[in-house]
Formats: C-alpha cells, sequence, structure tokens
C-alpha cells in the first residue's frame, strides 16, 4: 500500500504485534467477538494477504512456536490429574472416539468426492482428526479448568494428537519407503523411551531442585527449560514437539499447584506474550483473496470444515450422552476440540515437504489455504462455542444454594510472620486454605518487642511483611500488613485477631531452640490456651508443591467440636490444591461423618480412612510417613469435648517419633471465648509438663 510498508525493522514489529494484543481484545469485545478470534482476525488484516503492514519474519516462527508449546504446556499444567487417573477409560473412549469418526468422514470425502490421492486423503483426514485447545484461554476466564467436560476435552486432545502423528509419521515413511516393521519397532521404542525416561527423570528432578532453590526466577527458568526439552526430544525421535510440550506439563502438573506464584508467572507469560504471537502469526497465513478466485477453493474450504466439524459435533455428544454427563457438557467437549490450529498447521507443513514426483507435492497451495482459512472458520467456531458452554456452565454453579452459605462465611486468615525465610511457606498454605470464590485478602503481622531494638526491627518486620505481599501479590491475593509493637506477643496476636475480626491463625510452629528449649516456644502455648478459636501450627521442611501425601490423626469424638468441618474443609482445599491422597486416621465414627462430608462437598478428592481406635497408636504411624508427606495432628484444648489426658503428652510423642516431618497441628474452633476468660482458676498460659512429670524424669536419669 505504502513504500514503507511491509514494516521489516525487528523493534517496530515488535512494537506492532504488542499493540495488536493490547487493543485487539478491547476491539472484540466492544464487538462480542472472542479474544481469540480477535488475534487471528488482527493477522489477517496485517499480513501479507491483508494490508501487508508486518513481514512474517523469524520472530513469529519463535515466538509462535513458543506459543504453540504454550498452549499445550498450560493445557496439561492446570488438568485436574486425579480425575485424568480416575476416568482414564473415560479419556480414551473420547480420544478414540474425537479421531475417528472425523477421520473416516473426511477420509471418505477426500476419495469419494474431491477425488484427492489415497496419501492425500489420509493426510487430510489425519489433519482434521487433530485438533488444538485454541478456546482454551477462555476456560481459564471463566475458571473452568477443572470442570470434568474441560479436562476430558483436554485429555482427548492429546489421545488424538498423539494418534494423528503416528498416522502422520506412517504416511512419511511410507512415501520415503521405510515403513517396514525396524521402521516400526524402533520408532515405538523411542517414544517408549522417551516417556518412560521423561517421567522417571523429571519428577525427581522437580522435587530435588524445588526443594533446594526457592528464587522464582530459578523455578520458571527451571520449568521453561523443561518444556523446551521435552518438545526437542519429541521432535528428535520423530513426533511433534507439541507433544512433547504436553507429555511435559502432564509430568510437572503435580509440582506447580494451581494457586502459587509459580502457576501465576507461567501463565501470564504465555497469556500476555507468546500465545497473542502465535494467533497473530497464524492469521499472517491466511489468504482471504483466494475465496474470490473461484468456487473450488470455497467447495473445498465449505466440504473440509462441514464434515469434519460434524465428526467432532457427533463424537462430542455422542460421549457426553454415554457418560450421562450434564447438558452443557457436549457443547463444552464440542467447543474445545473443534478448532485446528497446532496440528494442522504442522501437518500440512509436512505434507507439502512430501515430493511426488519432480515439482508436485502431496499437498498443493489451493489445499494448504483451503486447510488455513479452515484454520479461521474453526477457530471462530470453537471459540463462540466454547465461550456460551461456558457461561452456562458459570450461571448454573450460581443457582447452587450452596453459593448463599458461603457469601456468610466468616473467613479471614491472619498469618503471624518472624523470619523471612518461612514467612512465604506460611503464606503459600494460607493462600491454598482460603476459598477463592469469597475473594478476600490474609492479614500479615509482624510483632516486636518494645524494647531498645524496636526501631530497628520496624524496619525489619515491614520489610518482611513487604516480601509475603508480593509473594501473595504474585497469585492476585490481598494482602492486609501491620507491624505491631507489643509487650507480650501472645496478646499482640490476640488483641490483632480482634482488631481484624480474623476467623483463625496460621503461625509457624516453633523450631528456634536456641530461642526456647520448649515444644511451644515462648508463646504458642499462651496462644492457643487464651483463643478458643481455630489455630494452625505448620513446620513445613519442604516446599508445599512437594508434599506428596497427608496424613491426618484425628482424635475420638472430634466430630462434636464446632470447628470440626472448618478444619476439615481447609485440609479438603490443600489437598485439591495439591493434587496429592490425604489419609484419615481415627475412629469409626469419626472417619464416617468425614466420608460423607467429602463425598458431598470434594467428591474428587483422592481420600483414604485407616482405623485408629486408640489415640496412643499415634506413635505407630511414624513408620508410615515419608520425607515427602505432611502429618496433621488435630488436638484439643484442656476442657473440651475432645480432649483426652493422652494429649498432654503430644509435645513429647512429636519429637520423639516425628521430629524430622513436615507437621501441621490443628486447634479447633471450640465454645466460648478464651480471651474473656483470664481467671486466677484457668489462667491463659500453663506448662506443657508438670512438675511432678519433670522430677520423675529427672529421678529416672539418676538411676541410669
Amino acid at each position: 500500500m505504502f513504500s514503507a510498508f511491509p514494516i521489516t525493522d525487528p523493534t517496530l514489529i515488535f512494537f506492532i504485534v504488542m499493540l495488536i494484543i493490547l487493543f485487539a481484545p478491547i476491539v472484540m469485545g466492544k464487538l462480542r467477538i472472542p479474544h481469540i478470534v480477535g488475534m487471528v482476525l488482527a493477522g489477517v488484516a496485517v499480513g501479507e494477504y491483508g494490508f501487508n503492514i508486518l513481514e512474517r519474519d523469524d520472530s513469529f516462527e519463535l515466538f509462535g512456536r513458543v506459543g504453540l508449546y504454550y498452549i499445550m504446556f498450560l493445557a496439561a499444567l492446570e488438568m485436574d490429574s486425579s480425575s485424568l487417573k480416575r476416568n482414564k477409560y473415560r479419556f480414551m473412549m473420547f480420544g478414540l472416539a474425537t479421531f475417528v469418526v472425523p477421520f473416516g468422514l473426511i477420509y471418505l470425502l477426500g476419495t469419494s468426492f474431491l477425488h484427492y490421492t489415497t496419501a492425500a486423503s489420509l493426510l487430510l483426514a489425519t489433519l482434521m482428526a487433530s485438533n488444538t485447545l485454541i478456546a482454551y484461554p477462555i476456560i481459564g476466564r471463566y475458571g473452568l479448568q477443572r470442570n470434568p467436560a474441560v479436562a476430558l476435552s483436554v485429555g482427548s486432545t492429546m489421545i488424538a494428537l498423539f494418534l494423528s502423528l503416528v498416522v502422520l509419521a506412517m504416511i512419511v515413511a511410507a512415501h520415503h519407503e521405510g515403513g517396514d516393521a525396524l521402521f516400526w519397532l524402533w520408532f515405538v521404542l523411542k517414544v517408549v523411551a522417551f516417556c518412560a525416561g521423561m517421567a522417571f527423570f523429571v519428577p525427581r528432578l522437580t522435587r530435588w531442585f524445588l526443594r533446594r532453590y526457592s528464587d522464582a526466577v530459578m523455578q520458571f527458568i527451571f520449568v521453561m527449560a523443561i518444556l523446551f526439552l521435552s518438545a526437542s526430544i519429541s521432535s528428535t525421535i520423530g513426533l511433534e514437539g507439541i507433544f512433547g510440550a504436553f507429555l511435559a506439563g502432564l509430568i510437572l502438573n503435580r509440582y506447580v499447584p494451581r494457586l502459587s506464584p509459580l502457576m501465576n508467572r507461567i501463565e501470564f507469560i504465555g497469556n500476555a506474550i507468546f500465545i497473542p504471537y502465535f494467533l497473530i502469526g497464524v492469521g499472517m497465513l491466511i489468504n482471504l483473496r483466494l475465496l474470490f478466485q473461484g468456487q473450488g477453493i470455497i467447495w473445498v474450504v465449505l466440504a473440509i470444515t462441514v464434515v469434519g466439524t460434524l465428526g467432532k459435533a457427533i463424537a462430542a455428544y455422542l460421549a457426553s450422552w454415554r457418560f450421562r454427563m450434564h447438558a452443557p457438557s457436549g457443547q463444552m467437549m464440542f467447543g474445545l476440540t473443534s478448532a485446528h490450529a497446532a496440528g494442522a498447521i504442522a501437518i500440512v507443513m509436512v505434507g507439502m515437504q512430501l515430493e511426488i514426483e519432480p515439482g508436485r507435492y502431496l499437498i498443493t497451495d489451493d489445499i494448504l489455504n483451503a486447510v488455513v482459512i479452515m484454520i479461521l472458520i474453526t477457530c471462530i467456531i470453537s471459540s463462540v462455542i466454547t465461550e456460551r458452554a461456558a457461561k452456562t456452565f458459570i450461571l448454573s454453579e450460581k443457582n447452587i444454594p450452596a453459593s448463599e452459605s458461603n457469601e456468610q462465611d466468616d473467613e479471614s486468615m491472619l498469618v503471624p510472620v518472624k523470619y523471612p525465610e518461612y514467612a512465604n511457606r506460611l503464606m503459600g498454605l494460607a493462600i491454598m486454605m482460603r476459598n477463592p470464590k469469597l475473594n478476600r485478602g490474609i492479614i500479615a503481622l509482624n510483632l516486636v518487642y518494645d524494647d531498645e531494638h524496636m526501631r530497628a526491627n520496624q524496619e525489619k518486620g515491614q520489610q518482611l511483611l513487604d516480601q509475603v505481599s508480593k509473594y501473595a501479590a504474585a497469585t492476585d491475593v490481598r494482602t492486609q500488613t501491620q507491624v505491631r509493637i507489643a509487650a507480650n506477643i501472645a496478646n499482640g496476636i490476640k488483641h490483632a485477631f480482634n482488631e481484624f475480626h480474623a476467623s483463625e491463625i496460621i503461625i509457624g510452629l516453633h523450631r528456634h531452640k536456641d530461642v526456647s528449649p520448649k515444644f511451644w516456644g515462648q508463646f504458642h502455648q499462651s496462644l492457643f490456651n487464651g483463643l478458643n478459636r481455630q489455630i494452625i501450627m505448620a513446620r513445613l521442611n519442604q516446599p508445599l508443591s512437594t508434599i506428596r501425601r497427608i496424613q491426618v490423626a484425628v482424635p475420638s469424638r472430634a466430630q462434636y467440636e464446632p470447628g470440626f468441618y472448618r478444619w476439615l474443609e481447609r485440609l479438603a482445599r490443600v489437598a485439591l490444591n495439591l493434587e496429592c491422597r490425604i489419609v484419615f486416621h481415627g475412629r469409626q465414627d469419626t472417619l464416617a461423618l468425614i466420608n460423607e462430608f467429602v463425598r458431598n462437598r470434594h467428591a474428587t478428592m483422592r481420600a483414604e480412612y485407616a482405623l485408629m481406635n486408640h489415640w496412643n497408636e499415634l506413635p505407630s504411624l511414624a513408620a508410615t510417613i515419608a520425607s515427602d508427606h505432611l502429618f496433621v495432628v488435630v488436638t484439643a484444648r484442656k476442657g473440651t469435648v475432645s480432649y483426652k489426658t493422652a494429649l498432654d503428652h503430644l509435645p513429647d510423642e512429636l519429637t520423639r517419633h516425628f521430629s524430622g516431618t513436615n507437621l501441621m497441628i490443628v486447634f479447633p474452633d471450640q465454645y466460648g471465648d478464651g480471651s474473656e476468660e483470664l481467671t486466677f482458676a484457668e489462667p491463659q498460659h500453663t506448662e506443657g509438663t508438670s512438675a511432678y512429670e519433670d522430677v520423675g524424669k529427672w529421678m529416672k536419669k539418676l538411676k541410669k
């Protein structure tokens, strides 16, 4: 159009792309068009076949490839892995259906109506049998990543993609006359070795790295390195890199909690730069002018789009009906599996390199342009259908009566922090325990003694609170912070608890023997004796994301305490966010109520129940707890219905048998308000052991 176009300067190209990423959602929002489609249309407009504003340089190849990997990686990373294990047969059935149905229909279309060769028809059928999760960012915007229909669609995409890549490898091998038995044996061995090697080495390496390095940048770079290593190896052995990216996401799924700063950074970088870059690059390949140069191309576009989309719809709605899922599920599954972009482009580019005879290739320019225009149409269909299904799910969820009870929840977490090396883990625990639907912030508190070091300690305390605020902000969680001066730390925490109208306290368990040799430290005992609301004390020796199992010891009659369901709900949220197994140890009647709660409120949680008739069986649990387990002890205050004298010996037992384990001690909500019951008969502070016990221990030492 102008002599200055197309723009070739890399800086200006990047600037124009940033403007598109900035304004496309705004414009598309005004037009009620999905943002993803807006990115593709913007690519059409600025590309060679539009107004020729930008040249599709190497940056689109690089960032587009990264964006392509990111889409597959995020889809696997946000999958509910527990649902994947529970419903593996459903995934297999739907994956086969969404591959076989469109594959068969398109192959018949290519050979019977479009009169393509067998090889070209197979390649076209393979292309339409795969799909790209182009509409997946819509799911993230509505918070439906763990919806069963979404998980089923993501899992089936992996299966369909894998089958498509296998068929593509067969076509290429047959073309080069290398598809003998030896070739296929070697191909299968490479794929099995790749998957097994990734599944064996990556989890061990990840656990070691996350335990050793807590720096946010290093953790992000480590995850990216695993992603691109997997994609590179996948390409090397004959599969497309997108399969390796998806596999990396599945393996790392366990170690990147959904509510964590690391997950937030991964999503932010992908959604802000790489994925939009990929979508714009796809749009720049589309030549809409071919639609007006004859009816042949229009016929091919309509034929493959209608038949291929019909095949995906049949598979989705049949699977939804067969699995007896909710009404919008079939629509959601159809929307997510109907788009073609990543795999389609990869397959068609391979076909363009297969030379039938000198100057003639398996995929012609007409087929290429028909496929690219088909990509645009299916992206629009997929985005519109997925958006409608997502809205339907959200509206149906808001009619659930349980949401009304959530609005009356008094949840407000207070997190006292003191040590910089431990503060982020406590905040991470609080973030996992909070109810995201209430969208309430967390109160971070630092207390300093009123002494000659007060001013210096105040500055250090404010720096610590700034640190935890940044950590929480990385997960979009608001924080209230306060540095408080107090002559008594326990009293300072209790006064802050009342001022902020908090519902519970999450605090680190005493672990600095140089400060106090006692198990409870200087003030923890005064805290739980003087406050009858829920207090959770945690000793986390490793990052939460590396916890593999939670084991909970529940005392008899715990169900009669008013805080029974509060601590149970908090532990359920942690288990679901970590996607780990949780084992409850307790009496039969208590376990029955826990089981009922789990089935009604958190049916997807992987919960197990082990009988523990007597509290004196607690030490025997030590042998079953590994270094990457979290051991939770639900205890009780003196004078409450679930209190037993055996709990007096809890500090000794934990010190003797559980000294190196990740530990959490829960004091549930109990009747009364301890802060108002300070009397000579019921003091706020009591010693963990009596003088008689101390004398007895001393006498035993003398006898030895």
